[in-house]
């Protein structure tokens, strides 16, 4: 019988689920909570793609924005957050489509414009993203600082 609240031990819990599966014992399973906790997983996923994207789209920003203070560890920080999506695309390739939702691609562009301000101390950024999406993740694209050529 399950004996571990949800409530009380997320972590006791869930391991307690799991050994109840294990062994068969379905009917004994919280079913509501271990529904919750597979519908946050796919959140989790989203969460980090969109974290990920937003560090991306803001070092780009900077790069543009700030040519005088260019360096290596912006270039390496640019280069590290293009691997990760792409391990992490091809790990959760159903993430895809979301690169292409305007609506998603809005409020990234939104958080990597805060995280821009946050840490240049800057504004005048453009209300959209001037880059495609297949800029913004191509392995050794950088937007340059007076250029349109990068204008979606």
């Amino acid at each position: 019988m399950a004996t571990i609240s949800y409530e009380t031990d997320v972590v006791a819990w869930s391991n307690e689920q799991a050994r109840l599966i294990r062994a068969g014992m379905f009917d004994l399973l919280d079913l509501e909570h271990i529904a919750e906790e597979i519908e946050d997983v796919g959140k989790s996923e989203q969460r980090e793609l969109a974290s990920r994207m937003a560090v991306l789209i803001a070092h780009l920003l900077k790069w543009q924005y700030q040519p005088e203070r260019q360096s290596t560890s912006w270039k390496r920080t640019i280069k590290e957050q293009r691997r990760a999506l792409s391990f992490h695309l091809k790990k959760v390739p159903s993430l895809k489509p979301k690169l292409a939702d305007p609506d998603w691609q809005g409020a990234i562009w939104a958080d990597a414009v805060t995280i821009a301000i946050n840490e240049t101390g800057m504004g005048g950024f453009p209300e959209n993203c001037p880059w495609t999406i297949e800029n913004i993740l191509a392995d050794g694209w950088l937007p340059t600082s007076n250029s349109n050529e990068n204008k979606a």
